[in-house]
């Protein structure tokens, strides 16, 4: 181990406790010589004392406060309510609105850019990277515009998602307006992105704290470069300047694991399509030598040692 990886750490990851992810990051914890609890979203709970009082900020693992680090993974669907208040919830120990210095990978602030595909989007594009032409809008007579707009060949994807789940490829004009009918009743926010050919190719990667490692994925049968919509995954040697490019973003999102993915582009150089604060890594794991649950622990303690150094 390291110097800052020497002492024993109370580590605590939000998110589901059972599936292959889980077990991946207990293995590691225990290697590393660390104790990990894993809680849910759902029983988190806060309760504010008399002025000046530390707030009480628990789960059902037992008081958040006490772990030197928490690991943010899948926050399940529920009430603008509750999202909020979870989010706040993280935001009021990140804030250091307490006097315990807990570790959050990755923090709430990074949760809410790089989840909100808008919101990741118009930051890459902000900061000068190239993205796909998107237009998002709220009404399916704004999205038919929008999808002439496009060149009436267009992906259509939740704002909020992963894994390339509702996502759709449109090029008819009437499946449009029947999609974009649906969908509005559904009360959602469209969001359309130009096809960008080849489709199925794209370059991720994966930014694990000090660690980054490439991969290259494909699918010959849909335009979905997601491994669980079938794509295969081969590792590379990320360059230089790919690496700087990578850390440079992560780092403007204040993300510490996170994955930077670029999409295949036939008729100019790849451009760059969301940045994934909560990425899963069963597909890269096949094709990369070293545990990527150990640099997820690894990036931990990192965390934590830099926030009580």
């Amino acid at each position: 181990m390291t110097a800052a990886s020497s002492a024993r750490r109370r580590l605590l990851m939000l998110g589901p406790d059972t599936g292959w992810h889980a077990d991946q990051i207990r293995a590691a914890a225990r290697r590393r010589g660390h104790h990990l609890d894993i809680a849910s979203y759902e029983s988190m709970a806060a309760g504010v004392a008399n002025p000046g009082s530390p707030l009480s900020l628990c789960c059902d693992a037992g008081r958040m406060l006490d772990y030197d680090a928490i690991l943010t993974r899948t926050m399940p669907a529920g009430s603008m309510e509750k999202i909020t208040f979870r989010l706040a919830m993280l935001h009021a120990i990140s804030d250091q609105l307490t006097p315990h210095r807990t570790a959050i990978v990755n923090p709430p602030r990074a949760l809410e850019w790089s989840i909100d595909k808008f919101a990741s989007l118009a930051k890459l594009a902000a900061a000068g990277y190239p993205t796909p032409p998107t237009r998002v809008v709220q009404s399916r007579r704004e999205a038919m515009q929008a999808f002439e707009e496009l060149g009436g060949d267009c992906v259509v994807k939740p704002l909020f998602g992963g894994e390339g789940r509702g996502v759709m490829r449109i090029r008819d004009a009437q499946l449009a307006w029947y999609s974009f009918s649906t969908l509005e009743q559904l009360d959602a926010v469209l969001q359309l992105q130009t096809f960008i050919s080849p489709g199925g190719r794209d370059t991720r990667v994966l930014v694990v704290g000090r660690r980054v490692y490439g991969l290259r994925r494909s699918n010959e049968r849909s335009f979905r470069s997601n491994v669980s919509a079938g794509a295969t995954c081969q590792r590379f040697e990320v360059d230089a300047t790919l690496e700087a490019t990578a850390r440079q973003i992560t780092q403007r999102f204040g993300l510490v694991f996170a994955s930077v993915d670029l999409i295949d582009n036939e008729h100019g150089p790849p451009l760059f399509l969301e940045v994934n604060a909560i990425p899963g890594w069963k597909g890269a794991q096949n094709v990369i030598d070293h545990s990527i649950a150990d640099s997820v622990i690894e990036a931990l303690e990192t965390e934590s040692e830099r926030l009580t150094s």
